[in-house]
């Protein structure tokens, strides 16, 4: 099971891969258990500053495996779900960043977006897939999709089903860049490394709990938690460090998380 996905450290910059290429990585509850307590381990890591999230051979993750489903259908199903939601990704205090090599599809298609930021090789083919599987908007998709690409173009993609490229994924706004799958990895860990690098972690936490946490409430409210947010940051060591590393010109030297 250790090997379902792989990982390796970098200047700060941890990498997961899914790794059931033969699959196109496909879902299994293994792969997300797997997968989850990777991301446990690295919120607690003091090395780890960044993550990213990327998938092995031809594919991101195709969705839930076949298997799975057709023994839900027949209903010999008897795994044991891991009980962290599919949104666990968003509650990790460090920032997750998806690079979509490939097929991304369904659950591949959720796990993208709980992500923080979406990097796509701009030919990978993308997917809602549910409508064409007798299925609906599955983890909580109805929700982020219409606050990322609007009410309308949401409807289009989860309604239809469609196959879309990553260039026209960035276009709606799923992603954040579309590059050539050969660059990919290479643009996502520099991105990466400058983030590990110049931003603090602290800084990082809090700003990703608040862009999650405020689309649940109003711009009243999120102004006034951001004044006290902005209180606690006066007092931590990285606000002087950032401060010094500008004055000096020099690379800032944060403290881990």
């Amino acid at each position: 099971m250790l090997d379902l996905v792989l990982s390796s450290i970098d200047r700060g910059v941890l990498t997961l891969t899914f790794n059931r290429p033969d699959r196109l990585n496909a879902w299994t509850d293994a792969m997300g258990r797997r997968y989850f307590d990777l991301l446990a381990e690295a919120e607690k890591d003091p090395e780890v500053r960044v993550i990213v999230v990327t998938g092995a051979g031809r594919g991101f993750c195709a969705g839930a495996d076949f298997q799975t489903l057709n023994a839900i259908q027949d209903g010999s199903y008897a795994e044991e779900p891991d009980p962290r939601p599919h949104t666990f990704p968003t509650t990790v205090g460090k920032p997750v960043i998806a690079a979509v090599n490939g097929a991304c599809a369904g659950l591949g298609m959720v796990h993208a977006l709980v992500c923080d930021l979406v990097f796509t090789a701009a030919e990978a083919k993308w997917t809602t897939a549910f409508a064409r599987r007798g299925l609906i908007a599955e983890y909580g998709l109805s929700w982020i999709l219409p606050r990322l690409i609007g009410q309308g173009r949401a409807m289009d993609l989860l309604l239809s089903g469609r196959t879309f490229t990553g260039a026209e994924a960035a276009g709606l706004g799923l992603a954040a860049r579309s590059v050539p799958g050969e660059n990919l990895l290479e643009e996502v860990a520099a991105y990466a490394r400058e983030l590990a690098v110049h931003s603090s972690p602290a800084s990082m936490s809090v700003m990703k709990r608040q862009i999650w946490g405020d689309w649940n409430t109003t711009l009243e409210a999120a102004e006034t938690a951001a004044r006290r947010l902005m209180a606690d940051s006066f007092g931590r060591p990285d606000f002087a460090e950032g401060v010094a590393s500008f004055l000096e010109r020099r690379e800032p030297r944060f403290p881990p998380l």
